[in-house]
C-alpha cells in the first residue's frame, strides 16, 4: 500500500452526459482549486503548435480512426469550440506520451481538480492524487444533455457512441481497460444531484487526509 499523503489533487473520470464537467467545476470553487478541463485542450494545442480548431479539422477526416477518437479527449466537457489556426499536429504514439507530461506538469503546479484526459491513470502511482468516476443512468445522462442544448438525435447519438470511443482510445493507446476501477476511490451516481456528489467527495478527501495525519 501507498504511503498515505494529504491529499492535493482530484482526477475526475467520467461517463459522457453524466455531468461531471459542472461537478468538477464546482467543486474546484468549493475547494479554491484550479480547474484543468478545457484548459488542458488548450495546453496541449499550445505544445502541439496549433489550435484546439486546427486539431478538430484535423480530426474530422474520416479515415482517420485515432484523431476520431482523439477527439473524445480535446473537447471541453460542454463540447465548446474554438477558434484559431495552425498546422503542427503530433502523431498518435508521441500525442499518447503528451497528454501524461501535460497531465503531471499542471498536477505539480499546485492543488487542483483535473477532468479526464487519462489522468487517473497518469497519476495512479501519486498518493496525494485522489480519484472519482462520475456516472449515470441513461435516462439521467440524456435529461443533463438536453438541459444544455442538445438536440434529442444528437444527445442519443453521442451517448451511443461516446463512451465506446473513449474506451477504444484508451485500450489503443494505453493497453488498459475503461474504466479502470482500481484507479478511483470512489464512484458515484451523479443521479442523486450536484451538490450531493461534491459532498461524498469532500467526504471522502477528508478521510484520506485524516488517514494521512
Amino acid at each position: 500500500l501507498l504511503e498515505a499523503h494529504v491529499i492535493r489533487t482530484i482526477t475526475i473520470e467520467r461517463e459522457y452526459g453524466s455531468g461531471a464537467g459542472a461537478i468538477a467545476k464546482k467543486l474546484a470553487e468549493r475547494l479554491d482549486w484550479t480547474l484543468w478541463d478545457q484548459k488542458i485542450t488548450q495546453e496541449v494545442a499550445k505544445r502541439l503548435k496549433c489550435s484546439v480548431k486546427a486539431v478538430e479539422q484535423r480530426e474530422e477526416r474520416p479515415d482517420s480512426t485515432f484523431y476520431r477518437l482523439m477527439k473524445v479527449f480535446m473537447r471541453g466537457s460542454y463540447e465548446e469550440r474554438f477558434s484559431g489556426a495552425g498546422t503542427e499536429l503530433l502523431d498518435s504514439e508521441s500525442l499518447s506520451h503528451l497528454f501524461e507530461t501535460v497531465i503531471k506538469d499542471v498536477a505539480a503546479r499546485g492543488p487542483c481538480v483535473i477532468v479526464g484526459r487519462a489522468a487517473p491513470w497518469f497519476l495512479r502511482d501519486h498518493n496525494d492524487n485522489m480519484g472519482l468516476f462520475i456516472f449515470a443512468p441513461y435516462e439521467e445522462k440524456l435529461r443533463r444533455l438536453l438541459s444544455i442544448g442538445k438536440s434529442q438525435d444528437e444527445a442519443e447519438e453521442q451517448l451511443e457512441h461516446m463512451d465506446e470511443d473513449r474506451a477504444a482510445f484508451v485500450k489503443r493507446y494505453y493497453g488498459k481497460n475503461w474504466p479502470q476501477r482500481d484507479l478511483y476511490h470512489l464512484m458515484i451516481n451523479s443521479v442523486i444531484g450536484d451538490e450531493a456528489v461534491i459532498d461524498l467527495a469532500l467526504r471522502e478527501m477528508e478521510i484520506l487526509n485524516n488517514r494521512a495525519a
